[in-house]
């Protein structure tokens, strides 16, 4: 089994900056791409940022220019540093790892996810 834990939540005002950090731990032999996903009440999740695991990065209109995303690949951990942020970016963010564990083949590799870690932006 795979757990994935994100810690860096929290509150701050509009203009603020958080970093997001996700640990992926438990039997895993590769993990492909890592991202970040949030959602909003009442909205569906949506993509924020994704890297794979050469670091080709991929963001939504909506944090480009104002987050990065980065990993280390030997410690299975994902970040994301937001800047600028807006009462808009309030949501539960979750960390997701596309993994293959140990003793599995290839084909059968398995997204993952974190449990979520809450991002409120005061205005």
């Amino acid at each position: 089994q795979v757990q994935l834990v994100e810690s860096g939540g929290g509150l701050v005002q509009a203009g603020g900056s958080l970093r997001l950090s996700c640990v992926a731990s438990g039997s895993i032999f590769s993990i492909n791409a890592m991202g970040w996903f949030r959602q909003a009440p009442g909205k569906q999740r949506e993509l924020v940022a994704s890297i794979t695991s050469g670091g080709t990065t991929t963001y939504s209109n909506s944090v480009k220019g104002r987050s990065t995303i980065s990993r280390d690949n030997a410690k299975n951990t994902v970040y994301l540093q937001m800047n600028s942020l807006k009462p808009e970016d309030t949501a539960v963010y979750y960390c997701n790892a596309n993994v293959r564990e140990i003793n599995l083949s290839e084909l059968r590799r398995k997204d993952y996810w974190g449990q979520g870690t809450q991002v409120t932006v005061s205005s």
